[in-house]
């Protein structure tokens, strides 16, 4: 269900990083608004801008020879998205909800924008992490480390927003939609999150959560 470490890592890795050098960000376009489930950008096309999403969520994903989908990121609000190590992209990326997004593209300089190398590490980073949590042997560990992932990146009330539907879940953590179901009513009896509803969910026990993710 998911892509090799390699070609997952090598699309967000240190060759996209590297790539930025001598490179930084032109003026910002207006927002551009996608309705839910719209196509941003698809695999095979050219690559050149990144996307900042001012509202809304955004999915990243291949499709694989035996048309199988798997997920590889959710970018929420506040987040970049968009870099390639290549030429031609490498994943499709749609908007899961309502999502709108400032258009960056770039302009040549004469040394590095600290800022776009910072997003890429970024991405590398949170590529390598998903590797790492695919890789583990618990379906409720996985869902663990993908609720504290979300929480970190926009938990800041105790509540997580899930734009994403179970399959979504379950394509990004390799597990079917059924086990993914389970789990969150697995975490739910153990008292460390409540299901306030299909797409939001508040952390009773942050700790444990963390402890369970590790």
């Amino acid at each position: 269900m998911h892509a090799s470490t390699a070609s997952i890592a090598s699309s967000f890795g240190f060759n996209a990083a590297a790539s930025l050098v001598g490179r930084s960000f032109a003026r910002p376009r207006p927002v551009a608004f996608y309705d839910a489930e719209t196509e941003i950008y698809a695999q095979g096309e050219l690559a050149g801008a990144l996307y900042r999403i001012e509202y809304g969520a955004v999915r990243i994903f291949r499709l694989l020879a035996d048309g199988r989908r798997q997920v590889v990121a959710f970018h929420v609000a506040g987040e970049t998205f968009g870099f390639e190590a290549r030429t031609m992209r490498s994943f499709f990326a749609e908007s899961i909800a309502p999502t709108g997004l400032t258009i960056l593209t770039f302009e040549e300089r004469g040394r590095c924008s600290s800022e776009l190398m910072a997003l890429a590490l970024e991405c590398m980073v949170r590529a390598q992490e998903h590797l790492l949590v695919v890789g583990k042997q618990s379906a409720l560990e996985k869902v663990a480390v993908f609720l504290v992932d979300l929480f970190e990146r926009q938990g800041a009330n105790g509540t997580i927003d899930l734009p994403m539907t179970r399959t979504d879940i379950g394509d990004y953590l390799g597990l079917t939609i059924e086990t993914v179901s389970r789990s969150f009513s697995k975490l739910r009896s153990m008292g460390v999150i409540r299901l306030k509803s299909a797409r939001a969910v508040e952390v009773l026990n942050l700790t444990k959560l963390r402890l369970m993710s590790e």
